[in-house]
């Protein structure tokens, strides 16, 4: 991964606005029993992941994805990269075992989260997606589908570096039910086993690995009984099998994003980031990406004044935030950038977002003039920390 060297380079946390057509289409196609290239979706998802990087070169993103045009949401990109799973419908009212992120803050705000308004509960059920064989890898056509486009889209427009996306073991785990394995340790390893041919695609391919480990932070408000304690241990396990996948993956090509789930709300629950980073240090990566402007988590830069980053690592702090349509200031996002170089060194951090952008503020306009501040206010930190203007 490419150091700050010069200037505060920038970057993001993945998602991207998805035109609405795109959006539905991958959703309808990952939800058949054998996905199909209906009316050109595969031409159509390269166009746009085109036209995704096109934009982030033209703001000044430095670091660049396709946006994850290809693909909709956790459930799904499980369903569609593993092999030994059964999709089977929900009944009303029923959630996955463990998948509620919020649920300690529901505890403490009843009326709150009741209220349609405050948190959507009209979704309806999602499926239960079931392990009831060994698992295996079965993402190849659509892995390469997401290589092909990001390789087009860079030959019209070179940028500095170019990530993918993939989900880690953990994460993965809340969202598919085991019937298969004799325990849930197994089926987490099998997991990892699975989706490292992912990872390793990634990097052989020549992109860096973003590896998305929201639960990681956001699994403490699903598991609502555990202490702390209990909770480490629960998360030291998923790291541990995280580390698995990425055996034979050279950590300098991979970043970790770790956040407090995307859901706005309270989160007045969430789990101090004091009390995970450690864990958090020992994955295999070169780059930590990490949820930090929002108003629950942006005093957390304190951490780093008693936390030694490990040398050779960097930091993407979230500058810039979802949990609001409020576009930040560049100025503000160049404070925090600032503050957070004293603190690690200014070749060792970039300039990122609380989680994907896409879908989770108000419009896709407002979703790219957050970028746009974000690059500005890394212009104005670049000439603070090394003079010259930026």
């Amino acid at each position: 991964m490419k150091r700050s060297a010069g200037r505060i380079l920038t970057t993001h946390a993945g998602s991207l606005p998805r035109p609405p057509q795109i959006r539905e289409d991958v959703t309808a196609s990952e939800r058949q029993p054998t996905p199909a290239d209906d009316n050109g979706l595969a031409q159509r998802v390269r166009s746009a992941v085109a036209d995704a990087v096109r934009r982030q070169v033209a703001a000044g993103i430095d670091s660049v994805n396709d946006g994850e045009l290809g693909k909709s949401n956790f459930t799904w990109y499980a369903a569609s990269r593993l092999g030994g799973l059964e999709v089977r419908p929900r009944a009303a009212g029923a959630q996955p075992p463990g998948s509620e992120i919020s649920g300690r803050d529901r505890h403490h705000f009843p009326g709150y989260f009741e209220d349609t308004t405050g948190f959507s509960a009209r979704l309806g059920p999602p499926p239960a997606v079931v392990c009831v064989a060994p698992l295996t890898y079965a993402g190849q056509a659509a892995l390469q589908a997401d290589i092909d486009s990001m390789r087009a889209a860079l030959a019209a427009a070179p940028a500095e570096e170019a990530f993918l996306t993939a989900v880690a073991p953990g994460t993965m785990e809340h969202w598919l039910e085991n019937e298969h394995y004799p325990s849930q340790e197994a089926h987490l390893y099998a997991i990892a086993e699975a989706i490292g041919h992912e990872y390793r695609a990634i990097t052989d391919a020549g992109f860096v690995l973003q590896v998305d480990d929201p639960d990681l932070f956001d699994a403490w408000q699903i598991h609502t009984g555990m202490t702390v304690a209990e909770y480490r241990g629960f998360a030291e396990v998923r790291v541990d099998a995280l580390n698995h996948a990425l055996r034979g993956v050279p950590p300098e090509r991979v970043r970790l994003h770790a956040c407090w789930g995307s859901y706005h709300g309270p989160h007045t629950q969430d789990l101090p980031l004091d009390d995970v980073v450690d864990l958090m240090l020992r994955v295999h990566a070169g780059a930590f990406s990490v949820e930090a402007s929002n108003p629950r988590h942006d005093h957390e830069w304190r951490v780093w004044e008693h936390v030694a980053l490990p040398e050779e690592k960097l930091l993407i702090p979230g500058v810039v935030g979802h949990a609001s349509d409020i576009i930040e200031h560049p100025r503000l996002i160049a404070d925090r950038l600032v503050r957070y170089a004293h603190l690690v060194g200014r070749e060792r951090v970039l300039a990122g977002t609380d989680c994907g952008l896409g879908g989770r503020v108000g419009h896709e306009e407002i979703a790219w003039a957050k970028l746009d501040a974000l690059v500005e206010g890394a212009r104005l930190a670049s000439g603070e920390l090394w003079g010259g203007g930026g």
